[in-house]
Parts: C-alpha cells; sequence; structure tokens
C-alpha cells in the first residue's frame, strides 16, 4: 500500500511523479499516518472536486541537516504544501521566504506552502491542540491551569496557544534550563497577568503547581516503548486531565500511569487530524472532511 512508503532525500533527488504533491518531513516519520489520513480525504474531495484528483501526500525521512537541501527539492519539484515534524519545526523557520505573523510567535513553523518566491510558513499545533483537548477531554484552555512538558517547536505552538486563549497560569517543565528560559523569555511579551513559571520536572514536587491542572507532553518521550514518563505524575497535585501529543504509540508510559491513577487521558491522534485537516485546508483553499480524516488515521494505527 503506497501510503506505507517511506521516502527519502535520494528518492526526491529523483522525483519525478506528475501532479500536486504534498508531504510531511521529519526524523523518524515511519510512524506516521499523516499520508492515510491525507489522502483519504483528498480521495473524498476529488469526488467532489476534480482540481483535487491528481493530489498526493507522501512521507520523507529527513535528517536535520538535510533540511535546506530537503525543502530546496520540494519546492524545485513544485510541492505544494508540506508538513513538518520533529525536529524540523524551529529548524525550517530560518528557511521560508515568509512566515505567517502567529508562526513568528511562535518561532516554529509546520506547514508550508509553495509560493514562486520560497516557501510561506505556518504553525497548526495551537489549533489542532485545541481541538484535540475538546474532542478527547472536554477541556478548554481558556482559564486552565496548564503544565506543559517540553520546549522545543512542538511546545512553542502549545504554549502561545495556552496564552492566547486565556488559560490561568502556564507552567513550563524542561530538564535543560537554558531550552526552558528561552521559551519563557520568548512567552512573557504574551502573558499579560497569566502566571508563567518554568520549572525542572525532577524536582516537581518543590515547584508549588496548582492542583487541578492539565499536563500536556510536548516532548518526544514515549515514542520509543523503553522510555520513561517525561515527569512523575505522582509528584504533581491532583490533576484534571493528561494530553499526550504523541499518537504513535497509541499508549505511552506517561498515559499508562495516568489512567493508573484514574486522571483522564488521551493521546495526541486527535491533535494531528485537527492540525492536519487546517493545513490541508491552507494548501487547498477548500473545506477539508474531518471525519474522514479521523477514521483513516484510526485505521491506519490499527484501530
Amino acid at each position: 500500500m503506497e501510503d506505507s512508503v517511506t521516502y527519502t532525500l535520494a528518492d526526491l533527488e529523483n522525483w519525478a511523479r506528475p501532479g500536486t504533491s504534498l508531504a510531511v518531513l521529519g526524523h523518524p516519520i515511519r510512524h506516521s499516518v499523516s499520508p492515510a489520513m491525507h489522502n483519504a480525504a483528498l480521495a473524498v474531495m476529488a469526488r467532489e472536486d476534480v482540481r483535487f484528483m491528481d493530489w498526493r501526500y507522501d512521507r520523507f525521512e529527513v535528517a536535520p541537516e538535510d533540511l535546506p537541501r530537503a525543502l530546496a527539492l520540494l519546492h524545485s519539484r513544485r510541492f505544494r504544501g508540506v508538513n513538518l515534524t520533529v525536529p524540523h519545526k524551529v529548524l525550517a523557520v530560518s528557511q521560508v521566504a515568509a512566515i505567517d505573523p502567529a508562526a513568528r510567535l511562535v518561532g516554529a513553523v509546520n506547514t508550508l506552502r509553495w509560493r514562486e518566491d520560497g516557501w510561506e510558513g505556518f504553525n497548526t499545533d495551537g489549533y489542532g491542540l485545541v481541538g484535540g483537548l475538546r474532542e478527547d477531554l472536554g477541556v478548554s484552555l481558556a482559564r486552565a491551569d496548564v503544565i506543559l512538558l517540553g520546549a522545543g517547536g512542538a511546545a512553542r505552538g502549545a504554549a502561545v496557544e495556552c496564552l492566547q486563549r486565556g488559560c490561568a497560569s502556564l507552567w513550563i517543565a524542561n530538564r535543560t534550563q537554558a531550552n526552558r528560559d528561552e521559551l519563557l523569555a520568548l512567552l512573557a511579551p504574551l502573558a499579560d497577568g497569566v502566571v508563567l513559571r518554568g520549572f525542572d520536572p525532577e524536582t516537581a514536587g518543590a515547584a508549588g503547581l496548582p492542583a487541578g491542572a492539565v499536563v500536556v507532553n510536548a516532548t518526544s518521550a514515549g515514542l520509543k516503548p523503553t522510555d520513561p514518563p517525561p515527569i512523575d505524575l505522582g509528584a504533581l497535585p491532583v490533576l484534571h486531565a493528561v494530553y499526550d501529543m504523541i499518537y504513535n504509540p497509541a499508549e505511552t508510559a506517561l498515559l499508562a500511569t495516568a489512567r493508573a491513577r484514574q486522571v483522564p487521558a488521551a493521546n495526541g491522534l486527535s491533535m494531528l487530524v485537527h492540525q492536519g485537516a487546517r493545513s490541508l485546508e491552507i494548501w487547498s483553499g477548500h473545506s477539508v472532511p474531518v471525519a474522514v480524516m479521523a477514521a483513516a488515521a484510526k485505521a491506519a494505527m490499527g484501530r
């Protein structure tokens, strides 16, 4: 099945497929169900509008050092749009010709749209997070206390969205103090009275965290079955919910621990669907069948 194929930079060097191409780049990327999700939506869209009959979405394994070359090739091959996942979201900011104001605020891009002079960058992660939290956990970021794990590109998008949605407080957990402090400095002008703090997850018990918070994991801890949880939930006050942006595997150690503690928990598949739907809207200028994308993503995960 073509949705299961993972292409490389070498494949891109010789790319000659006709039609309109879309892609997702990551390292690693073999776990991604984005091709199945987007191609299912495109099949439905093509039945309603013949313009989409030759559109196709593929995935490419691209190492960080190869990202500039990959983006240049994708542009010269006239790929209409590109999604970026770990570790490319921050790296790609310096590679775009233009950037959406919201993405500039975040300092990371996960969606690129082709234009004549280069790539135009967007960030749909925050949009996806809002949709996922609402759909799976009935959680609104407005007036919520949020404990955000991580300080990379995904965390930046989530943090900006939390502040813009009017969260009550935002607590950034990251083991590397320099990265944590950099994100806090980026966010400070947006806080506007919101409690904004950083802490080391190893010392979470002494951080003065609020009870009833929503934990959002934006780290890559959990992608491997042997990964320990990115934070000890037992060191935190009673929680309202736990949301892990990781969706493959479907059950990370963090989620298993949350469920064992009877805390409502969900993985990031719904976030993937909603951010992907927004990306496809940006590329196509057309309404997108979100339910079809969700069903295809779940089927690709074997559920």
